[in-house]
């Protein structure tokens, strides 16, 4: 398949734009591919070539790309009213109702929500909410946030910090001081020889213990925690990890902070991670899926509890001084209202359940392959991590960048996946309406890329490669 030529948009494109999450170098070099349009699951590149859109582009696109309900909401909504704030004495129709949707499908009863514009803005608010709680609770040291290293919050200056990932930390002179991270759970990995997922769960709840007592209870806030980790390769918890961990938090009065900006919204075959893993969050983030991604949104949810200690301390000060231009824009709010409709119409989340099997056993049918080491997922969610040597789990020198190969072969071949960042994985999240016949063709295409990295490795003697 073409990438577009060196006259082209995405060659014109690099001379104009500061590309995000690049090596903006690499670009000037290899332009990006430039997406003219969308078609179910598949985008379509200005040059007219097809792709099964494997990642629903940033884990966001629920619905696809082109489904008209989500057009006609938002076009409905510019029509009626296109923009007004939701600050101080004034709010907008929609808003209501989507909040009040949201309380209904919470796992936990939560009382308010909060519209931010992403799920960077939701986590980024999350700590100021934890803060200004704190405060109005007289506890002025307790302001430290623990989250797991490779875990992935988002890329504003907190969020960034919360994120345990060092490539999102490196030139930025991050994290910022008060932000602490733990264990990566990644039982494959990190398990020691005979240890049971349950037994690597204790431990992990142990060592997140004795960071709190290091530390000192009485400065550790919160806890933030993806219930499957996303960007740091798809990694499932542990049996057992969510009910040992809640325990240490509640021991220590500490808030857990649910992200459900990528699990959310069926993603795992329940319509929240925290239902899947039976997590009880204190506050959760919400983004991505809220919308499909058809407009930027995200919302956090905080329980009565926290939401008196926030109203009483706004009483005391006089003023709550937290919000965006844009907080639940009415555009955005009437998109995901529609989204959450059909969510419910076409009955999605069973859909994810009857699917997904597909994805994991299709995944799992390359479990033998001699480059497969480990292959991971829950719902419409999963990873194959590729390793040098089965037996030893040992990795390929990160400066071959193995997954940066089979990422781009599985692009000539039609398929778009994800590099995670860590190690040398790929990740799957297809649009939540995909069917049967699509995931297959997205897995005979996958086998293709997979041939070809093999071949690539076994040509050039990689596999023995050390670092240098």
């Amino acid at each position: 398949m073409s990438s577009g030529t060196a006259n082209s948009t995405g060659a014109r494109a690099v001379e104009n734009i500061l590309h995000g999450y690049s090596n903006l170098a690499a670009l000037e070099e290899t332009p990006p591919v430039v997406v003219s349009g969308g078609r179910g699951v598949c985008i379509i590149d200005e040059d007219g070539n097809e792709y099964i859109e494997g990642a629903a582009g940033m884990w966001c696109a629920s619905f696809g790309f082109n489904e008209p309900e989500l057009a006609e909401a938002a076009i409905k909504q510019f029509r009626k009213l296109p923009y007004y704030h939701s600050l101080i004495d004034k709010t907008t129709e929609p808003m209501g109702g989507l909040a009040e949707r949201l309380k209904a499908i919470a796992p936990v009863p939560m009382s308010k929500v909060f519209f931010a514009n992403s799920g960077s803005e939701a986590n980024d608010t999350a700590v100021k909410m934890i803060y200004y709680y704190n405060n109005a609770l007289g506890r002025t040291e307790k302001k430290k946030i623990i989250s797991r290293q490779f875990g992935f919050h988002g890329v504003t200056m907190a969020a960034a910090s919360i994120t345990g990932i060092p490539t999102m930390h490196a030139g930025f002179d991050l994290p910022l001081a008060n932000f602490h991270h733990t264990d990566f759970p990644h039982y494959y990995r990190f398990g020691r020889d005979g240890e049971s997922e349950e037994e690597f769960a204790t431990r992990m709840a142990a060592s997140l213990e004795a960071l709190i007592l290091k530390e000192g209870p009485d400065t550790v806030a919160a806890f933030f925690a993806e219930p499957v980790m996303g960007g740091g390769g798809c990694v499932p918890p542990p049996k057992t990890y969510f009910e040992k961990i809640q325990a240490v938090l509640s021991k220590y009065d500490v808030l857990m902070v649910a992200d459900e900006v990528i699990t959310g919204f069926g993603r795992t075959g329940n319509m929240f991670g925290s239902q899947t893993f039976n997590i009880k969050p204190d506050i959760m983030t919400l983004a991505k899926g809220l919308s499909g991604a058809y407009q930027p949104i995200s919302a956090i949810m905080v329980t009565e509890d926290i939401y008196k200690v926030l109203r009483d301390e706004s009483n005391k000060i006089g003023f709550f001084g937290h919000a965006f231009t844009t907080t639940g824009h009415p555009v955005a709010v009437a998109v995901a209202t529609r989204v959450q409709e059909l969510m419910e119409e076409r009955d999605i989340v069973n859909h994810v359940k009857r699917v997904s099997p597909f994805l994991q056993d299709g995944l799992r049918a390359f479990s033998d392959h001699p480059l497969v080491g480990n292959v991971r997922g829950v719902g419409l969610m999963a990873a194959i991590e590729l390793v040098a040597d089965k037996l030893t789990k040992r990795s390929f020198d990160p400066a071959l960048k193995v997954k940066e190969f089979m990422r781009h072969r599985a692009q000539e071949h039609g398929l778009i996946i994800r590099s995670a960042l860590s190690g040398d994985s790929v990740a799957f999240s297809p649009p939540l309406i995909i069917a049967e016949e699509e995931v297959s063709e997205m897995m005979q295409r996958f086998s293709r890329a997979l041939d070809d990295t093999t071949k690539w490795i076994e040509e050039n003697g990689l596999r023995d490669k050390k670092p240098a």
